[in-house]
């Protein structure tokens, strides 16, 4: 990966122009340049230059009045399956780069590479060569938060020690065994990878945590290759405080062990117990997960979480739906056992919650550029800032002042939408829930008046579920009822949850949701994915409105919702100048 191609060079140039230019930005060559006509090649001594040389000269530097392109020099053999993507945001999440690489096929590998540049570097191998190619089209000056990514093809080692030995190509070395990634966060820092782990600690313990002038926790993010959070100012003279540490998966469990050692050693001290058997299970380890990710973490019939508790030899509680409130979305998992065995079911919890972070986050990463007139920052759909960082880079930071994932106060209202949603008639008991619970923290949390109108008859198989709010209310709201019912196993393992949603929209809008011809509604069929009816001959009711029908799963159902209410805002809007022209007359002079 050492050797290199210049391209778009000019037919004026020569070798000791080339030369010159990296003599100039003081990259080092470890042989001539061999120059062509139109491009030209170039040895440097490792691979750490040639990264330097592309980041430095591709696309910025002229000669004779051309910009070079400076990329890895491939052999057509060995362009296979390994690419390489260079100028990706600073702050971008891993998650979310994955979720975008995802797009274009199976994602074998995806490492980034140690680089001194403010973008960040990735090396990515596809399942297949089509894939590959299609990614590096597509992507190719991609721009992502204002920076235009780089792709190309990087030697796919495999391809190299198949291919026969072709002489007259000099220079190239093929690389040894590809790297295995960076072993901590420290030496990654440009792409955050990791959900951190959130503990909740007696505040008595605190202090010993920090140690004397912060010596202890410095030794512990030392150590751990991790950063370390403790909120002493949350929840003033609470008995307990949380802790966010930010890490690789190892980072974070290390991190852990040395707190709970920690807290082990300050209770010994203090004399709060002697034995220390008894010790450790009377301070238990608590973790605290947003409350999207605890479904998941339980498992169909508590299935995940007994499977942790038996592999770990622990006792795993989880706080109630009941202590949730609108600023406050985490649970707390409370693990009860030894230290060894609280470390271990630490791993595994925290194991899934990543996994269903990931899974999220790709999902809306996919997506969110296809739902427009969707403020995302309102969705909540992941913890802020305020409560460990876990915002992906497609969700910005809320308002100053305003608590991550709401809408503060003093933000122009959005207008309310109703959505009348078809679920299995069987579902109504697990949307409702025990004593109406479940339907009242969904209520709370989507933001959302959440309604479910009486059965149309005893043999009903469906019943209609009435859910009012502005958009992002809509989309929360929806998106946990359908996931409610996979959870609940209403849709086979394998099967894709697709319901019947009903809009209504102005009747002078109807004709421009269907277009001439239907030109529109089968646009937005394929757009979408999603089934899209306005049933012919429909008499407008009292608010002049007629029912526009949409079937398909969530993402499909949600993205014809918003294209949908686009048009009628479209609509609305050409109707305004006509609105003032036909307004109240001007008096004349006589």
């Amino acid at each position: 990966m050492n050797k290199l191609y210049i391209g778009n060079v000019s037919e004026q140039a020569s070798a000791l122009d080339l030369e010159s230019i990296f003599e100039q930005w003081k990259i080092p060559f470890s042989a001539p340049f061999l120059v062509k006509s139109g491009y030209a090649f170039v040895d440097c001594p490792d691979e750490k230059v040639a990264m330097r040389a592309i980041d430095t000269l591709s696309g910025k530097v002229e000669l004779h009045g051309k910009v070079l392109e400076v990329e890895h020099s491939v052999p057509k053999r060995q362009r296979s399956c390994n690419l390489q993507i260079r100028n990706i945001p600073p702050h971008m999440q891993w998650e979310v780069l994955e979720g975008m690489l995802a797009q274009y096929g199976t994602v074998e590998s995806c490492e980034q590479v140690n680089t001194d540049t403010e973008t960040a570097v990735v090396n990515v191998r596809y399942a297949a060569k089509d894939q590959a190619r299609e990614a590096l089209d597509k992507l190719n000056g991609f721009l992502m938060e204002n920076y235009a990514l780089k792709v190309s093809y990087i030697p796919d080692e495999t391809a190299a020690a198949d291919a026969p030995a072709v002489g007259g190509r000099r220079g190239f070395n093929p690389r040894g065994p590809p790297r295995q990634g960076s072993p901590s966060l420290g030496a990654r820092p440009k792409l955050q990878s990791d959900v951190p782990l959130r503990m909740l600690v007696p505040t008595q313990f605190v202090g010993a945590i920090i140690g004397k002038e912060g010596a202890t926790i410095r030794n512990i993010t030392k150590q751990t290759h991790s950063k370390i959070d403790i909120h002493r100012k949350e929840n003033a003279g609470a008995a307990e405080k949380p802790i966010t540490v930010h890490s690789t998966p190892e980072g974070c469990s290390s991190a852990c062990r040395n707190i709970m050692e920690i807290m082990q050693k300050e209770a010994v001290d203090t004399k709060m117990c002697a034995d220390t058997q008894t010790l450790t299970e009377e301070i238990p380890l608590k973790i605290l997960a947003h409350n999207n990710f605890v479904g998941r973490l339980i498992g169909k019939e508590g299935r995940n979480l007994k499977k942790i508790e038996q592999d770990t030899d622990t006792k795993i509680t989880i706080s109630p739906l009941q202590d949730l409130t609108l600023y406050n979305p985490e649970r707390t998992i409370t693990v009860k056992g030894t230290l060894e065995a609280c470390g271990k079911a630490e791993e595994e919890i925290m194991k899934k919650i990543r996994e269903s972070y990931e899974n999220d986050v790709a999902a809306m990463h996919l997506q969110s550029n296809l739902i427009p007139g969707l403020n995302l920052n309102a969705l909540g759909l992941f913890p802020g800032a305020a409560s460990g960082g876990m915002s992906p880079s497609v969700v910005s930071g809320p308002p100053a002042g305003a608590q991550a994932g709401y809408q503060s106060f003093g933000q122009p209202q959005v207008e309310s939408e109703t959505v009348h949603l078809f679920i299995p008639a069987l579902a109504v008991g697990a949307i409702i829930g025990k004593q109406g619970q479940h339907i009242k923290q969904l209520s709370r949390f989507a933001g959302a008046s959440i309604k479910i109108a009486p059965a149309d008859g005893i043999d009903a198989k469906q019943r209609m579920v009435i859910i009012t709010g502005p958009p992002e209310a809509q989309f929360k709201a929806q998106g946990r009822i359908f996931g409610k019912l996979k959870e609940e196993n209403f849709f086979g393992p394998k099967e894709e949850v697709k319901l019947e949603a009903h809009i209504k929209v102005p009747s002078f809008a109807a004709g421009r949701v269907i277009g001439k011809g239907g030109k529109t509604v089968n646009e937005l069929q394929n757009l979408t994915s999603a089934e899209v009816v306005v049933p012919r001959d429909q008499t407008p009711d009292e608010n002049d409105q007629v029912v526009v029908k949409i079937t398909g799963h969530f993402y499909a159902s949600q993205l014809a919702q918003r294209k949908i209410q686009e048009i009628i805002s479209q609509v609305r809007r050409q109707q305004q100048p006509k609105a003032s022209a036909t307004g109240p007359p001007v008096a004349r002079r006589k």
